[in-house]
């Protein structure tokens, strides 16, 4: 993070956010994947879950080897990962390998490394990564957002993995958690390396920026939002303080919306709250408000059918928030192709509940797919 945006005081950061709050309240505003979503929406959600049971984000396994690694995008930007591999590996052979990606506006340790963690258990080599901008990976301003290049890092992923000894470059495949979900789908379009995907609560984030959920934002709010960003390029460019926008609220009210309450028991709570080192707590899950338009040019969805025969999994929760876009992910791809609903389960829940989680699942999908 640049220096100026360490030693801002707590007052213009806060200001910062408001804007994007006042956005989102004002204009149903499509952020992120960490939003939170007016009242006003008439979808689905869990409404009595009980916000700790079989959450285990931190976990860690025994059986598993831990390393941290860095490697070169196109771009030439560090991409920060950590690799896990099963305690018997066998290093004079070569094994199947997954690139598990985040959550827009986490970093690798908040459900990518748990999912990880999980499958390296289950016999295969995983890794995690931070998307640019986010974590410890490189890129100013620190949370902007890039499809493209979030898009990049799946690939440099694969890049870094398929140059390994122990990795089967022909039997490489990638888990996407909700915004990478989407960001997975447009790498692998352009990537058949990429061998077999999986999209576990998956946003869609152009539509979700387009449309919010339910396509309840018309195109008037849209340009509203536009226009805001737009607006505020100029103070930026003039030497003005950065704002951030959407994200996750820092405080829960009597009137905070229940999709807000879900994100806020992962994000805001020992559950799943995560600061990366030199960042502040105040602009975690929060993207820059001039750069989340770049999300509105963002289709990944176009063409997905063109990613067949390559096999795709996705798996959402029955009463999940974003049920919507692995439904219309799942629609539009062409066979192979399998959608998961998994009974009882909102969006966070397969974040990191592992009662949940249906692991099983996405082992014997990649044990078929990666054979």
């Amino acid at each position: 993070m640049r220096k100026q945006d360490r030693t801002k005081n707590t007052a213009e950061q806060q200001a910062g956010l408001d804007v994007g709050r006042r956005n989102l309240l004002q204009l149903t505003g499509a952020g992120v994947a960490a939003i939170g979503v007016t009242s006003v929406l008439n979808i689905p959600f869990a409404k009595a879950h009980d916000m700790s049971n079989g959450a285990a984000n931190f976990y860690a396994s025994d059986s598993v080897i831990v390393q941290k690694v860095t490697f070169k995008n196109q771009y030439r930007m560090n991409v920060a990962g950590t690799l896990f591999a099963p305690s018997g590996l066998n290093s004079n052979a070569t094994n199947p390998a997954i690139v598990v990606g985040h959550p827009m506006g986490a970093v690798k340790e908040q459900s990518a490394n748990l999912y990880a963690t999980k499958m390296a258990e289950r016999g295969f080599v995983a890794m995690s990564i931070d998307l640019p901008f986010w974590g410890e990976s490189d890129g100013q301003p620190r949370n902007a957002v890039s499809p493209d290049i979030y898009t990049e890092a799946f690939s440099a992923a694969v890049d870094f993995l398929g140059t390994r000894p122990f990795v089967d470059r022909s039997r490489i495949g990638a888990i996407g958690i909700c915004g990478s979900g989407s960001f997975v789908i447009s790498a692998a379009k352009i990537d058949p390396r990429m061998r077999a995907i999986a999209t576990v609560s998956m946003y869609d984030m152009g539509a979700a920026n387009r449309n919010a959920l339910s396509h309840s934002q018309t195109v008037e709010q849209r340009k509203q939002i536009i226009a805001a960003a737009a607006e505020q390029r100029y103070e930026e460019f003039t030497g003005g303080e950065t704002k951030y926008t959407s994200g996750t609220v820092h405080a829960l009210a009597a009137d905070t919306p229940a999709i807000q309450r879900e994100f806020y028991d992962f994000y805001r709570t020992p559950r799943g709250e995560y600061t990366p080192k030199g960042g502040s707590p105040l602009l975690t899950t929060h993207p820059t408000l001039t750069s989340n338009v770049k999300f509105m040019n963002f289709h990944p969805f176009n063409d997905i059918e063109t990613i067949s025969p390559r096999p795709m999994l996705f798996i959402t929760g029955d009463v999940a928030h974003s049920r919507e876009f692995s439904e219309e992910a799942y629609k539009l791809a062409a066979e192979p192709k399998e959608l998961v609903i998994v009974p009882g389960a909102g969006h966070v829940d397969l974040y990191d509940r592992v009662n949940l989680i249906p692991f099983d699942k996405l082992q014997s999908f990649f044990d078929q797919h990666l054979a």
